[in-house]
C-alpha cells in the first residue's frame, strides 16, 4: 500500500507547475450530466464506525485486525493521495471525529493539499457530525450538540466549502422524524439512508416510491425534507466491489490478456443500472461505491472505477443510454431538484425496522441499560459545565481542552453502535472509560467557574458520580459542615427534592440566608446495600426540597441526637447489619385496619395497595382516579442457531421473545416509610427484582425506582425484563411515543403508515423507541410514563403500557457484533437501577403540558456539587443572567462558549402546536449580562448565518411544479449590537421552534 507521504512531493510539484483555475466547490463543482440518459452518480465512500467491534482508537490506528481489518488513518492517507491524481475523482467523508484526528497529525503541506481538495469539491463532507448518530436511543439535545461540534470544526478549518448539505444516515437501524427535522433546521436539503422495513422497501420499489418528501414536524412550517433510500444497502453493486477487502473480479482491459473481461463487466453493470433505474422516478440514480472501512488501498478502488466509467461510457457510441461519473449525494440531489418532479409524502417515522419476518431490531432500544443511563449523565454534566463556563467566561487553553474533550466523547456516545448498546463488551468498557475520564476533567471547569460565581472561593465543588447506587464519596465519612451547591440547567426556577447519601444522624439544612429547610432521613433499600462491592458506610439519604433559580447553596450540619431519641426510620425499616438478608426479615408497615388494602398518600396523590399481595391497585391524582396495576414481567429470549430467519436469536439488536410473557405476580414483601416530605413503599418482587414506589409532597408524579439483576441464567435461558402498567382505559389499540424527546407520534398496534407490516413477531413488531415518554388515553383519562433513559416500549393490550428495563441474553443474533448480550459486573450478571415516572390526568384539552414540564426536570435536574465549609456560600449578585422571565414553554436549550470571545445561545419552545402557542420575549438583558457587543442568528447548528440558508424545496404529488424553488428563513433573522434599540432583541418562538444565536463579547 502506498502511503500519502510517498507522493506528497510529487503532488506538490504538479500543483506548482500547473496553472490553477479558480477553485469552486458546492453545486458549481458538480460533474456535467447528459440529457435523455440514465445518469449514474458513483459515490465513493467508506463507512467507518466510531467504535463497534473494536475501540475508537483501534479502528483509527488499525490495531486488533484479527477482530476486524480496519485502519481509518490509512484510508484517509490513501484516499487523499488518489484524489490528487485526477480532478474528476470524488470522495465523501462522514465521521468528523476520525477525520480531525487524522487531519491534526498531518504536515502543513498535506493540510494545504486537503484544503485544495475541499475547495474544489473533490473531497466533500456529508453529515458532518462527530459521529453518525443512532436515531432511536438518542436525545435531540445531544444530537444537536454533536452536529454543532463537527460542523463548527469543519467551518473553522475549511470555511464554507466544507459545509455539508446532506444527511448521510446509512447505517442506523431505523429512522426518526425528529432527526429529519434537525437536518431541516440546520439548512440541509435532504438525507439518505440504507435501512427500511423489508416489507415497506419492497412496496416502495414496486410503486417507485423509494424517494419521498418527509414532513418532519407537525408543528414547524417549512419542515419538509427530501429523503431517499439507497437501492442496495450502502454497498457497491454485486460483483463490483473493487476494495482489498473484497474478492470481486477487477476490470481487466489488456487486449493481450486472455482474461480480458471488459465486455462482460460492462454488460453486467449496465444491466444492473437499468434494473435499478426502474425503481426511481428521475433519470438520475445514485450508486454508492464503498462499505465498512473500505479504501485502505484506494488506488485499487479508483483504478477500477476509472476503467468502469471509461468503458461504460464508451458504449454510448453504440447507442447505450447509460452515463456514469464520479459524484456526491449533494450533486445527485441537485440534479433531482432541477428536474422539478413531484414526490410521495411521508409523515410518520421508520420504526420499528425489520430485516426479515423474525428480525425486528427493537432490542437495542434497551440493550446495555446502565450505559444508556451513563450517557444521560454525561449530557447532564456537559450542559452544566457549558453554562457555567459561559457565565464565568472560562477561556484558558486547559479549560477549553477539558470542555472540548467532554463534547467530543459525548459525540462519540451518540454513535449508532454506542448509545445503542450494540458494541462488543470490550468496546463498551472503553466508551465508559472515555466518558468517565472526560467527565472528571470537565468538572475542573465547574470548580473554576463556581469559585468565581460564588463566595466560596476555595470550595471543592466535587460531583458524586455514584448516586445511581446511593453513594457519595464526599459524604461517606460525614455530612457535617457540607455545602451542597445546586445548579439548575433549565431556564426557569425549579423546586426539586434533593437526596444526599448520609449516615443515620440528625441533620439541619439551611439555605444561603440561614433559614432552616425542612429535611428528613430515609433508608436506602437493603437491596441496594446488598450490591456487590458497594461501600456501606452510608445506608440512608438526607432528603430536602430546594428551590433554585440558577445556582443555590445549602448548608448541612449534624446535630447532637436528643437523649433517648429513637429514629422513626428504624421502626419501619430494618437497619442492615448483614447485607445478605432473608426476604422474610423485611417488616411490613404496621396497620391496625381490618381492610385488605393500605393507602399511601399526600396532598396531591393517593396510592392504594393490596395488603395481601403488596401490589399497587389504584392511583388518584389531578382529580382523577384509576385502577392501575403495576407488575414486572419476563420475556424468555429466543435462542436459535440463526441459520434461517425463523431460527433467529434474541440479541443485542433483535428482540425476539420465545413464548408468552411471564408476569411476576407472586406476593410482594414490602416496607413502608411514611415520611412528611416523602413516602416510600419498598418492594421485594423476587430474588433479583425490587423497587421503591415513591411520592413527594407537592410533586405531581409517582416515581418507580426499579432495581433489576443479576438476571438469572441458571436454566440456560436469556431473559428480558419489563415493567407493565394495566388500567381500564379504552385505548382502541392506540398509544403515543416521543421522537428523540420532542414531538409525540401516534402508534397503532399492528399498523404502519404506508404498508401492512409482517407481524409474525407480534410482540417485538409493536415495540418502539421511548426516549422520554410513552402514553395512552381514552376520552376521559390519560396515563403517561416518563423514563430516565432510552428504552423500548409498547402497548400490547388496551389500557396497558410497558417499558423494557433490562436484557440478558445467551446467544448472538448474527448481525455482526459476534457476542451475546451477557453483561457481567464484579463476576456476576449486571445489576441496573433506574426510574420510571407515572402521571395520571384527565384527558381534557392540553393535558400534556404538565408532562412536558416534568420531562424537562427529569432530563436535566439539579446538578449537585459538594464542598466543605462552616457556612453556606452565596451566589455573587449579577454574576449570572436571569432567564426566569422566559415564557413557561421556553427552555434554555444551550448556552456555551463558542470561541474565545463568542457564546452560543439556543432557546426553544418545547410545547407542540396542540399544547402551546407562539410566544415572544426579549433577550436584551441576557445579551447585556453576558457582555455582548454583537448578536447574530444562525441555523440550528450555529455555524451558518440564518440569512444564508437556502434549502431545496421539492414538490408533493398532486401539485404542479412551476419553478425551481428554495426554502429560506420565513422571518428576518435577528442581528443587533450593543447600540441597537432593545426592540431589536425581541425573540418570537412558534411551537417546537428552536432559535440559535452567537453573541460576540469582549
Amino acid at each position: 500500500m502506498r502511503r500519502l507521504s510517498s507522493i506528497v512531493l510529487l503532488a506538490a510539484v504538479l500543483l506548482i507547475s500547473t496553472k490553477q483555475s479558480k477553485a469552486i466547490c458546492g453545486y458549481e463543482s458538480c460533474p456535467e450530466t447528459k440529457p435523455n440518459m440514465i445518469n449514474v452518480h458513483l459515490v465513493p465512500h467508506s463507512h467507518d464506525d466510531v467504535g463497534w467491534l473494536k475501540t475508537v482508537d483501534q479502528y483509527y490506528y488499525g490495531a486488533k485486525n484479527n477482530i476486524q481489518h480496519a485502519g481509518v488513518q490509512y484510508i484517509l492517507d490513501s484516499v487523499v493521495a488518489e484524489l490528487l491524481k485526477d480532478s474528476k475523482r470524488r470522495f465523501i467523508q462522514v465521521e468528523t471525529a476520525f477525520f480531525f484526528k487524522w487531519y491534526q497529525e498531518q504536515t502543513e503541506q498535506v493540510q494545504g493539499l486537503v484544503k485544495k481538495l475541499v475547495n474544489e469539491g473533490r473531497l466533500e463532507f456529508i453529515g458532518g457530525a462527530w459521529s453518525m448518530n443512532d436515531e432511536a436511543a438518542v436525545h435531540y439535545q445531544s444530537v444537536i450538540d454533536q452536529f454543532s461540534l463537527g460542523l463548527k470544526l469543519l467551518n473553522d478549518t475549511f470555511g464554507s466549502c466544507a459545509r455539508p448539505r446532506i444527511g448521510w444516515q446509512i447505517d442506523p437501524f431505523g429512522h426518526s422524524r425528529e432527526m429529519a427535522s434537525i437536518f431541516a433546521q440546520m439548512g440541509f436539503s435532504g438525507e439518505f439512508f440504507a435501512r427500511m422495513d423489508h416489507v415497506e422497501k419492497n412496496k416502495r420499489i414496486n410503486e417507485v416510491a423509494l424517494e419521498m418528501i418527509w414532513q418532519s414536524s407537525e408543528s414547524l412550517s417549512d419542515s419538509d425534507l427530501f429523503t431517499g433510500l439507497l437501492y442496495r444497502h450502502y454497498s457497491a453493486p454485486p460483483g463490483f466491489c473493487f476494495d482489498i477487502l473484497c474478492s470481486d473480479e477487477p476490470i481487466i482491459d489488456s487486449d493481450d490478456s486472455y482474461d480480458n473481461n471488459v465486455k462482460s463487466r460492462v454488460d453486467d453493470f449496465i444491466s444492473y443500472v437499468k434494473t435499478m433505474s426502474n425503481s426511481y422516478r428521475a433519470t438520475h440514480i445514485m450508486v454508492p461505491m464503498g462499505d465498512d472501512f473500505q479504501y485502505e488501498d484506494a488506488e485499487i478502488n479508483f483504478k477500477n472505477m476509472d476503467k468502469l466509467i471509461k468503458y461504460v461510457n464508451a458504449r454510448q457510441v453504440e447507442g447505450s443510454k447509460v452515463n456514469v461519473f464520479y459524484s456526491t449525494p449533494s450533486c445527485y440531489l441537485n440534479e433531482l431538484h432541477q428536474m422539478q418532479l413531484t414526490w410521495p409524502q411521508k409523515t410518520q417515522d421508520f420504526f420499528p425496522y425489520s430485516s426479515d419476518s423474525h428480525s425486528y431490531w427493537t432490542g437495542y432500544f434497551t440493550s446495555r441499560p446502565t450505559q444508556k443511563r451513563f450517557e444521560r449523565d454525561g449530557n447532564h454534566l456537559l450542559q452544566t459545565v457549558k453554562q457555567l463556563s459561559a457565565f464565568a467566561k472560562l477561556t484558558s487553553a486547559q479549560q477549553t481542552e477539558d470542555l472540548d474533550s467532554l463534547r467530543q466523547v459525548m459525540g462519540i456516545m451518540q454513535h449508532h453502535d454506542a448509545i445503542t448498546g450494540t458494541e462488543k463488551q470490550a468496546v463498551a468498557r472503553d466508551y465508559d472509560r472515555l466518558l468517565t475520564d472526560a467527565m472528571i476533567d470537565a468538572q475542573d471547569n465547574s470548580r473554576d467557574a463556581l469559585r468565581l460565581l460564588t463566595n466560596l472561593t476555595t470550595g471543592e465543588f466535587e460531583s458524586c458520580l455514584e448516586l445511581n447506587i446511593s453513594i457519595c464519596a464526599f459524604t461517606r465519612e460525614s455530612a457535617n459542615n457540607v455545602v451542597v451547591t445546586l445548579f439548575n440547567p433549565l431556564a426557569h426556577p425549579s423546586s426539586q427534592y434533593v437526596r444526599v447519601p448520609v449516615k443515620d444522624e440528625n441533620y439541619l439544612v439551611t439555605d444561603e440566608k440561614g433559614h432552616e429547610v425542612s429535611s428528613e432521613v430515609v433508608p436506602v433499600p437493603w437491596q441496594v446495600l446488598s450490591i456487590e462491592h458497594r461501600s456501606n458506610e452510608t445506608q440512608h439519604e438526607l432528603v430536602f426540597k430546594a428551590t433554585v433559580d440558577k445556582i443555590a447553596n445549602f448548608y448541612i450540619r449534624v446535630l447532637p441526637a436528643p437523649k433517648n431519641a429513637k429514629r422513626p426510620t428504624l421502626k419501619r425499616f430494618e437497619k442492615v447489619h448483614s447485607i445478605k438478608q432473608k426476604l422474610s426479615k423485611t417488616q411490613p408497615m404496621a396497620d391496625d385496619d381490618e381492610t385488605d388494602e393500605f393507602t399511601v398518600q399526600n396532598s396531591h396523590i393517593k396510592l392504594v395497595f393490596d395488603k395481601s399481595t403488596g401490589h399497587l391497585k389504584s392511583v388518584e391524582m389531578n382529580g382523577v382516579s384509576e385502577n392501575i396495576e403495576q407488575n414486572f414481567a419476563i420475556y424468555k429470549g429466543a435462542m436459535g442457531d440463526n441459520s434461517a430467519s425463523e431460527k433467529r436469536s434474541s440479541g443485542a439488536y433483535i428482540f425476539r421473545p420465545d413464548g408468552d410473557i411471564t408476569v411476576v405476580e407472586d406476593k410482594v414483601d414490602y416496607t413502608v416509610y411514611d415520611g412528611v416530605q416523602v413516602k416510600e413503599v419498598h418492594q421485594q418482587v423476587n430474588e433479583w427484582i425490587s423497587q421503591v414506589i415513591r411520592i413527594y409532597e407537592g410533586v405531581n408524579r409517582v416515581e418507580f425506582e426499579w432495581l433489576v439483576g443479576p438476571i438469572p441464567i441458571d436454566d440456560d435461558n436469556g431473559r428480558e425484563i419489563v415493567t407493565r402498567f394495566k388500567s381500564d382505559l379504552a385505548t382502541n389499540g392506540v398509544f403515543y411515543t416521543d421522537s428523540n424527546g420532542r414531538e409525540m407520534l401516534k402508534r397503532e398496534r399492528n399498523q404502519r403508515e404506508y404498508f401492512t407490516p409482517d407481524m409474525t413477531e407480534s410482540v417485538s413488531g409493536n415495540y418502539y423507541p421511548v426516549t422520554a415518554r410513552i402514553s395512552i388515553e381514552d376520552k376521559q383519562k390519560r396515563i403517561a410514563l416518563l423514563n430516565d433513559r432510552a428504552q423500548g416500549g409498547t402497548s400490547l393490550a388496551d389500557g396497558q403500557v410497558e417499558l423494557m428495563l433490562h436484557r440478558r441474553l445467551l446467544r448472538d443474533d448474527a448481525f455482526g457484533v459476534g457476542e451475546a448480550l451477557n453483561e457481567i459486573q464484579f463476576g456476576e450478571g449486571l445489576i441496573a437501577r433506574g426510574k420510571v415516572f407515572l402521571i395520571l390526568n384527565a384527558a381534557e384539552e392540553k393535558p400534556t403540558v404538565a408532562e412536558r414540564l416534568a420531562q424537562q426536570e427529569i432530563h436535566l435536574p439539579f446538578w449537585k456539587f459538594f464542598s466543605n465549609s462552616n457556612t453556606a456560600s452565596v451566589v455573587k449578585p449579577l454574576s449570572v443572567p436571569d432567564f426566569s422571565d422566559f415564557p413557561q414553554s421556553v427552555n434554555l436549550l444551550t448556552l456555551e462558549p463558542y470561541s474565545s470571545n463568542e457564546i452560543l445561545l439556543r432557546v426553544e419552545n418545547f410545547m407542540d402546536q396542540n399544547e402551546g402557542h407562539t410566544v415572544s420575549f426579549n433577550i436584551r438583558h441576557i445579551f447585556d449580562a453576558l457582555g455582548g457587543q454583537e448578536i447574530r442568528e444562525t441555523t440550528l447548528d450555529g455555524s451558518m448565518a440564518l440569512s444564508d440558508m437556502k434549502r431545496f424545496k421539492f414538490h408533493h404529488e398532486g401539485t404542479q411544479a412551476q419553478t425551481v424553488d428554495y426554502i429560506t428563513s420565513s422571518y428576518e433573522p435577528l442581528f443587533a449590537n450593543n447600540a441597537s434599540d432593545s426592540s431589536k432583541f425581541s425573540v418570537t418562538l412558534n411551537p417546537m421552534q428552536i432559535r440559535t444565536f452567537i453573541i460576540y463579547w469582549q
